[in-house]
Order: C-alpha cells, then sequence, then structure tokens
C-alpha cells in the first residue's frame, strides 16, 4: 500500500539523498580510479592521521574488517604506505603517498562537485541550517540508547 507520509518523512528523504548521492560521487570519481570507499578512507587518513582503526573504520562508516581490506588496497596500489614512526599500541600508523595525495586530491574535487550540485540553488543559510539541521539528525540517533 502506498503511504505518502513514508516518502515525505525524514529518514526516507534522507536515504533517497544518500542513494542518489553515492551514486553520482562513484560516477564522478571513476575517472580517478577511486571507488567511493577507497576516498573516504583516503580522506579519514589525510584528516585524521593519529585516529586508531575503529575510529578510521567509523569514519568510513564500514566495519573494521571492511576497513582492512580496503587499505590492503591501497597499499598494493601504492596509495598509503607505513609510517615511519610507529601508531598506537600494536598498531602501524599509515600515511598517504604522493601519488595517494594526488587521487585524494582529484577524488575530492569529484566529490565536491556532486555536494555542490546537490544544494544547487539553496543560499549560504540554507546550506547551514540543512547541515545543522542533520547533525543534529545524526546526534540524536547516536545519542539515544539502542534497545
Amino acid at each position: 500500500m502506498f503511504d505518502p507520509d513514508v516518502e515525505g518523512g525524514a529518514g526516507y528523504l534522507v536515504k533517497r539523498v544518500q542513494l542518489s548521492m553515492r551514486r553520482r560521487c562513484d560516477a564522478a570519481l571513476r575517472s580517478t580510479g577511486l571507488s567511493m570507499a577507497q576516498y573516504a578512507a583516503l580522506r579519514a587518513l589525510a584528516d585524521h592521521p593519529e585516529a586508531s582503526a575503529s575510529e578510521l573504520a567509523r569514519l568510513c562508516f564500514v566495519t573494521r574488517q571492511s576497513l582492512q581490506d580496503l587499505l590492503t588496497g591501497l597499499r598494493s596500489s601504492g596509495l598509503v604506505r607505513s609510517a615511519a614512526v610507529p601508531g598506537q599500541g600494536r598498531a602501524t600508523a599509515l600515511v598517504l603517498t604522493p601519488a595517494g595525495r594526488k587521487h585524494l586530491s582529484e577524488g575530492h574535487q569529484a566529490v565536491v562537485g556532486v555536494e555542490e550540485l546537490m544544494v544547487q540553488g539553496l543560499s549560504v543559510t540554507n546550506r547551514r541550517q540543512l547541515a545543522d539541521l542533520l547533525a543534529r539528525c545524526a546526534e540524536n540517533l547516536e545519542s539515544a540508547p539502542v534497545e
């Protein structure tokens, strides 16, 4: 049965935007040789060089096992390497190689282009409000106890 309230609900619309954004980003990233998951991992490593594997997995919206698979692929592609200094505990810190930084820069331009398309026609104030409202929704869900 069709329920118009479902398709107009915030949860449905967030998922619709997320799926459209992912599809567009994957297409835009194709020319860089990166997948969205690889771009997210490179971005997280660049922005959070001291992050643990658990933190990186959370930032990339993947499990730790999936993150390890991603990092293995990025290592074999020469986009990341072990850092000269050891990581926390038994972990090996990773850094982007020059090729990794180049791919990240190209990928970032592609992703920013998709985001600009997404918010086309929204004023700077509306863009800020949208970001604030989405952050509030995420915080509400993340802080509520899971039953």
